[in-house]
C-alpha cells in the first residue's frame, strides 16, 4: 500500500513528521540513527524501553514493501545510548521518489542524530568474497538518481556537498579495532548502488567489478548522500548474501528468500559490532 503522496522535499513535511515522532519519544533525544536492511532487523529486538512507530502512522510517510523490511521506527536504548532505528528502509524500486526514499534520514537529522549507521544485504562482485562475509563500506559508486537533485534544502546543507569521505574514517578504524578484539573478520570495499529490482546479470557483475565495485545493492547510497549533505558521520556495512562467481554455474539462480536467510545468519556478528561501536561513541 502506498502512502498519500506529498512533496517530501518541502521542509515543512520533514518538520511535521519529526514533530509527530518527537511527541512519541517521551522526551528522549536520539544520538545514533540506524538503518537496518534486508534480513537485518533483529538488532531492533535488542533495543530496550522501545517505542515502535510504524511508518504508516506518520503523515506523508512512504510504506516499506520489500521482503525482510517491517517498516517501523524504533526509539529506545542500545548500549547506553538513545537510538532511533529504521526496521526496514524505503527503496527507489518500490516506486517512490528519492525525496520519499530519503525522508526518514531527513527526519532523523531533524530529531538530532549525531551519527548514522547503515546496513544492507549485497551481492559480492569481488571474487574473493564469500556468502556471509561482512564488508565495511569504504566508498561507493552511485548509479541511481541523486537525491539532492532539485531545490536545495539550505537548512540541511549546502548546494554542493563534499563527498570525499562519505564513510567516516574514524568510525571505520573503531570498527576494525573492535572486530580484531572480537575475532570478527571484516572485508573493506566499495559498494555500487543500482536501482533494482532485478538481480544482476553475470555481465553486470563483471562490469561492476571492472569499475572498482566490491559489492552491489539496491539501497544505502541515497541515505548516505542525504546524511553527508547534513554533515552527519556515517558508518556502513554490507552483508554479502550472494556472490558473482556463483553465476558461472548454469543452474544457479539468485533467490530473494535465500538472500534474507544469509543476511539473518550474519546478523549476530553485525549486531555485536554495532552495539560495541555505539557503546564507545
Amino acid at each position: 500500500m502506498m502512502s498519500n503522496r506529498v512533496n517530501t522535499t518541502q521542509p515543512q513535511v520533514i518538520h511535521a513528521a519529526a514533530a509527530y515522532i518527537r511527541e512519541r519519544m517521551e522526551g528522549r533525544k536520539p544520538v545514533v540513527g540506524i538503518v537496518l536492511g534486508s534480513g537485518l532487523g533483529r538488532l531492533a529486538d535488542e533495543i530496550t524501553d522501545a517505542v515502535v512507530i510504524p511508518y504508516s502512522e506518520v503523515q506523508g510517510f512512504p510504506v516499506s514493501t520489500a521482503i525482510g523490511h517491517k517498516g517501523n521506527y524504533i526509539v529506545g536504548n542500545l548500549s547506553g545510548k538513545c537510538v532511533i532505528a529504521m526496521q526496514g528502509r524505503i527503496h527507489y524500486y518500490e516506486g517512490y521518489g528519492m525525496g520519499e526514499v530519503t525522508l526518514p534520514i531527513r527526519v532523523m537529522k531533524d530529531l538530532g542524530i549525531q551519527y548514522l549507521f547503515v546496513s544492507n544485504a549485497a551481492g559480492g562482485t569481488n571474487l574473493s568474497y564469500h556468502v556471509g562475509d561482512l564488508m565495511m563500506i569504504q566508498d561507493h559508486i552511485n548509479m541511481m538518481p541523486n537525491p539532492l537533485i532539485g531545490p536545495n534544502l539550505e537548512e540541511f546543507g549546502p548546494r554542493f556537498p563534499d563527498m570525499t569521505r562519505p564513510y567516516d574514517p574514524s568510525l571505520i578504524r573503531m570498527a576494525q579495532k573492535i572486530a580484531n578484539e572480537q575475532g570478527i573478520y571484516l572485508q573493506r570495499g566499495v559498494y555500487v548502488a543500482v536501482s533494482g529490482p532485478c538481480y544482476e546479470t553475470p555481465a553486470e557483475y563483471r562490469f561492476f567489478r571492472s569499475i572498482g565495485a566490491d559489492a552491489v545493492g539496491m539501497s544505502t547510497v541515497p541515505e548516505v548522500i542525504v546524511a553527508r549533505h547534513s554533515s552527519i558521520p556515517v558508518f556502513g556495512m554490507s552483508v554479502i548474501t550472494d556472490v558473482a562467481h556463483a553465476t558461472d554455474d548454469e543452474d544457479y539462480i539468485t533467490d530473494g528468500e535465500l538472500i534474507v536467510k544469509a543476511a539473518n545468519a550474519a546478523a549476530d556478528k553485525m549486531s555485536a559490532l554495532f552495539k560495541e561501536m555505539i557503546k564507545r561513541l
